[in-house]
Parts: C-alpha cells; sequence; structure tokens
C-alpha cells in the first residue's frame, strides 16, 4: 500500500484554495506539485509551504507526473492538460472532495443555489454558533475548506457555501444537510450548457442516504426536478403542502416537520422576498441540525445582512446609495432591483458570463432613470437594453460615481448591482464592492 510520501499530487490553480489545499497536502507528508497560469509569485507572497513545487506561466507536462490531480474551482474542465490527465486515467478531484478525506465533523451542512448562498450560510453559521460554539464556517464564502479541517474534530459542525465550480468535481460529496436555494442561469461560459450546470448543482444531494435532509425551493422547476434524484429526505421550502415543508405567512413562519407544526415569529431586518427565501432555509437547516427555536428566532431579529448583498452603504443629499457587488449575474440584480420601487440609478457591467441581460429589461424601464455601464460587458448590455433606460458609459466604477453625483436627485437610489463578474478590473467581488464604497465615501 503507497504511503503518503510515495503518492505525487498535482494542484492546479494557486488561488486562495489552491494554496491551502497545497499547504494542506504538503503537511499530510504528500509530493506536491503546483501549476499555475498566471504570473509568477513567491512562496512567501502566497504563504505557501516551502516544500511545494511551482511553476507559473503554464500547465506543463510535469502535471502528468502525478498520482492524484487536484482543480481548484473554476478552471476550465476541457483545458488541454486535464484531457490528457483523462487519457491516462489520472483521478481529478476537487479541493472538496480531498479536503474532508481528514475530517470527520458530527454534521455537514452544505448550501448551493445561483443567489442566496452567502447570506444563508452565514444565517446558518450564525444560528447554530450560538447554541453550538463548536461550528465552522467555509468554502465559497471565503475560508478555504482545506484551512478549517484541520480544526475540525468529531463534534464539529461544519456549515460550507458550495458554488457549481467546487461541486463539479466532486463526486464523492456527502452533506447531511443540503440546502438548494435556486437554479437559474449562470457561469454558461463555463459549464457550456444549463444540463452540465444543473448537473454540479445537484452534485450537493446526488450522494445523499436516507437519514440526510434535502431542503430545496419547492417554487424552482429545475431543483423540484433535480431532488427527485437523491434518498435523502426532502424538505421543501415556499411550499405548505408537504409534510415536511416550512413557509411564510403573514409575517410568521411555519416549520411542519411529522404532522407536527412550529410557529416563529422574529424580526426581518433584511428586504427583499429572496430573503425570506433565505431566512426560511436557514430556520429549516438549524432547526434539522438541533438547535432550538428559541435560539432561532433571536439570531434571525438580530442579522442585518452579508456585506455586499443589497448593502445600505450612505445616504448623501436624499440620495441613498446600496452596494451589491455579489449581484454577478442577471438573476441577483433582479431581486436587488425588485427590492427597491422606483427612481433607481443603476450601474451594470464587468466581465460577462455568457447569459442574456434581456430578462430585466421590464424591470429596468419600469423602475430605473439611468443606467451607468462599466468594464467589458459595456457593449454587449448596450446592445441588450437599448430602450430600456437612457445609458451612460463611464468605462471605470469611480467615472460611474462621479457621474451619477452630478445628476442624482432627492429620494434616487444608486444601486451597484452589475449582473457581471468583476475579473476584469478587479480582484474579485468583495475588491469591487469596497472600492465603490471608498469611491462613495469620497463623495463631498
Amino acid at each position: 500500500m503507497l504511503k503518503n510520501k510515495d503518492i505525487r499530487i498535482a494542484v492546479l490553480g494557486l488561488g486562495k484554495s489552491g494554496i491551502a489545499c497545497a499547504n494542506l497536502a504538503t503537511s499530510k507528508g504528500y509530493k506536491v506539485f503546483a501549476s499555475d497560469s498566471g504570473k509568477r509569485r513567491t512562496h512567501k507572497e502566497m504563504n505557501l509551504n516551502k516544500k511545494v513545487e511551482i511553476e507559473f506561466g503554464k500547465h506543463s507536462s510535469k502535471v502528468l507526473d502525478s498520482d492524484i490531480i487536484i482543480k481548484s474551482p473554476g478552471l476550465p474542465n476541457d483545458l488541454e492538460i486535464l484531457k490528457q490527465a483523462r487519457k491516462r486515467e489520472i483521478p481529478i478531484l476537487s479541493e472538496l472532495d480531498f479536503a474532508l478525506n481528514f475530517a470527520k465533523p458530527k454534521k455537514i451542512i452544505a448550501v448551493t443555489g445561483t443567489n442566496g448562498k452567502t447570506t444563508t450560510t452565514t444565517l446558518i453559521y450564525e444560528i447554530i454558533k450560538k447554541g453550538y460554539k463548536n461550528t465552522f464556517v467555509a468554502g465559497n464564502i471565503g475560508f478555504p475548506i482545506s484551512e478549517v479541517v484541520t480544526k475540525l474534530n468529531p463534534k464539529s459542525i461544519l456549515v460550507l457555501e458550495l458554488s457549481s465550480y467546487q461541486l463539479e468535481d466532486s463526486p464523492f460529496f456527502r452533506p447531511n444537510i443540503s440546502v438548494s436555494m435556486n437554479i437559474t442561469p449562470d457561469h454558461l461560459k463555463h459549464h457550456h450548457t444549463m444540463a452540465n450546470y444543473i448537473k454540479a448543482k445537484a452534485n450537493v444531494f446526488i450522494n445523499q442516504k436516507k437519514q440526510d435532509y434535502a431542503i430545496y425551493n419547492y417554487t424552482d422547476k429545475y431543483l423540484k426536478k433535480a431532488v427527485l434524484k437523491t434518498k435523502a429526505n426532502k424538505v421543501e421550502f415556499n411550499s405548505n403542502k408537504a409534510q415536511n415543508c416550512i413557509y411564510y405567512d403573514n409575517e410568521t413562519i411555519y416549520l411542519k416537520k411529522n404532522k407536527k407544526t412550529l410557529k416563529l415569529n422574529p424580526k426581518i431586518n433584511i428586504p427583499g422576498k429572496h430573503n425570506i427565501d433565505n431566512i426560511l432555509a436557514s430556520v429549516a437547516a438549524s432547526y434539522l441540525a438541533g438547535t432550538k427555536i428559541s435560539v432561532i428566532e433571536k439570531v434571525i431579529s438580530k442579522f442585518k445582512g452579508v456585506e455586499h448583498r443589497i448593502e445600505f452603504v450612505k445616504e448623501i443629499s436624499g440620495v441613498k446609495y446600496y452596494n451589491d457587488s455579489k449581484g454577478t449575474n442577471v438573476d441577483s440584480t433582479k431581486v436587488a432591483l425588485e427590492s427597491f420601487d422606483k427612481n433607481i440609478q443603476l450601474i451594470l457591467g464587468g466581465q460577462d458570463k455568457g447569459s442574456p441581460y434581456k430578462p430585466i429589461f421590464n424591470l429596468i424601464k419600469k423602475k430605473v432613470k439611468n443606467i451607468f455601464l462599466i468594464g467589458e460587458a459595456t457593449s454587449i448590455i448596450k446592445k441588450q437594453l437599448k430602450g430600456s433606460a437612457p445609458m451612460v458609459e463611464c468605462k471605470t466604477l469611480s467615472n460611474a460615481i462621479k457621474k451619477i453625483h452630478s445628476v442624482a436627485q432627492k429620494g434616487d437610489i444608486v444601486l451597484f448591482s452589475p449582473a457581471c463578474a468583476s475579473f476584469d478590473q478587479f480582484n474579485d467581488f468583495e475588491h469591487r464592492g469596497r472600492e465603490f464604497k471608498k469611491f462613495v465615501a469620497a463623495i463631498k
């Protein structure tokens, strides 16, 4: 039997999760080679173990000398080096599947969906942590799983936010509780087809067993069909029909489990119907994980939302500025637009993701006074949304803020919900959101 020191692992991509994964594998005694197509950085700059051999600017054939390849989230599956690896039958895993080999927590709760993942994951974590201190959060929320697993023990609860990128290469993953918020077109440049995207999302519940729970949005047509493939106990939210379900009616949350109905009346501080969905899913997951109803109500009543998600920034001369940098797809922007009545000054643009912008045409026509366009997607958005509202080409976010400040009137809402990825001008959506807040704070 091979020992760890004899097994060669190649890590593709040296972002946050790739670095954490390489460090974890090295600490477990594996020989690690890391390959990144970007610019050269030092071990010290990346906080990477010096034992990790690295290459930059390409994925060379040295990757194929490995016994296992761990692919960082977001790297395309059709990379030439991965095609060659499959021909040689080299296993390709995600950081998720690899890291969880080294931890056996008491419970794993996994949250996915096109929109609402971060708010729901954060709320579940805050609720459970309030009643059970040995709780951790990781995944797409910003904390690599490989960094967290070393802190876990058999009494820990692990709450994960998982993207389709993380799930697509995780064929063995099995959470005790899965939460599927919704599925709308996104990341189609990466997945190529909607069917591939849905299949990736379905990996969150595909391996679950009869004693597990799959919480899903009953109103989502894709989820209603996909969830039929799981053996887990199904818990519907936005439905009052099933034996196990949770729904919201007349400012009350009703949770039905095995013919027993519980009522919750928390104060809800985050706006929008989409946040009711996030709260319902969070209540169901927290309760099924063993949290008391009184604790759930208390935490929800104090919850003010998550940074970069329709986040109120500042009011200047009667104009309110909102940061929704996490609005990285058209459906997210649709949700943000639906959260306000009218008089919106909307900032759109960034790196195009291949999904059409037409679905928000009518909402813009009804609610938006002006559109301010930034980034690479400007010409695409301009073409698809022509006639919905007056458009101003700004190129950069700082220019957009300056132009908005010169035209915005008392009572206007400035909404930064770009409907695009951030990587054309920013490191990530968090960086983009912080820059927006910095530019707003500088207005005099």
